[in-house]
């Protein structure tokens, strides 16, 4: 059986290839300087770690870099994206009691699945955890969550299909507090399948969350997926800036080429990445550190 840092670098062979191979392609082709230092930052463009923070490595890599050999550049540019990641690696913290995360996101980027996945890290450490359905609006989105309530053994609070998803969460933070639970994770809507608009509804949770619990939702925690490369870091911003981010999630990185979004999304964004997803197992839900990171993708 794999070890937690095996199954990290198999998560990222894709992403961990697609750099070191044309790496190791163009250093046995005798490139030059210049052209090893365009092709550096082709390569970083490619994985998705996108034109403004690839020039930024590329250039803390060359003012380093002066000799000719491929495990020192292997080594400044660990260096370089290690500088970038570092400062976004904090871990979520479980701070007040009941702790609110209300968790954001698309459909399709893998928040449910995410949900469940936290949920039991959660439990496994031996907290009380109540699961709030408020994606009333996609079809099966409360089934699912009602699955990972039997396999973790969490309360799911839900109502009928297309309810009040502001209805939802007052029930959840009502049960949470009367059953003295440790967490409340707030499922989302990810569209809407009415008029109103999906900011709008999630403002109107996070309003309503507030109101029963001072200083909730304490973590605002948007998911990701890492397969859609620079649309992630748009999303990131819409959401950011309607809603309040505090931290990040992101997933699907063992399906694409493209992890090195996650660069460009610390870079640019500045946000906390709490947690990353490398595969389909519970275990594969892990928390971000950024320096195994780095070893797994360069």
């Amino acid at each position: 059986m794999k070890n937690l840092y095996e199954r990290l670098k198999s998560g990222l062979a894709k992403t961990h290839n697609n750099i070191v191979n044309k790496i190791d392609g163009f250093f046995s082709s005798g490139a030059s300087r210049q052209e090893l230092e365009e092709m550096l930052e082709e390569t970083l463009i490619t994985a998705d770690v996108g034109v403004k923070t690839s020039g930024i490595i590329v250039e803390g890599v060359a003012n380093r870099f002066k000799g000719y050999n491929i495990d020192e550049l292997k080594g400044y540019l660990r260096d370089a994206v290690f500088e970038i990641l570092r400062d976004c690696q904090r871990p979520l913290e479980v701070t007040a009691k009941p702790f609110v995360i209300m968790v954001l996101g698309v459909n399709g980027v893998g928040k449910t699945t995410t949900i469940g996945k936290l949920a039991s890290r959660l439990t496994f450490e031996g907290k009380k955890v109540i699961l709030a359905a408020g994606d009333t609006f996609r079809a099966a989105a409360i089934e699912q969550l009602e699955v990972w309530g039997k396999r973790t053994s969490s309360d799911v609070i839900k109502q009928s299909h297309g309810g009040d998803p502001a209805a939802v969460a007052f029930d959840a933070i009502k049960a949470a507090v009367a059953r003295d639970v440790d967490v409340v994770i707030l499922d989302t809507a990810g569209r809407l399948h009415t008029k109103i608009n999906l900011m709008e509804e999630l403002k109107k949770v996070k309003r309503v969350v507030s109101r029963e619990i001072a200083g909730a939702p304490h973590e605002v925690l948007l998911v990701l997926d890492a397969s859609t490369g620079q649309n992630a870091i748009n999303q990131a911003k819409i959401f950011n800036e309607a809603i309040g981010v505090t931290g990040i999630a992101l997933t699907k990185l063992d399906g694409t080429a493209k992890g090195g979004i996650i660069v460009a999304i610390a870079n640019e964004l500045k946000i906390p990445i709490r947690f990353i997803g490398v595969g389909e197992g519970v275990e594969d839900l892990r928390q971000f550190d950024a320096k195994e990171f780095v070893e797994a993708m360069i």
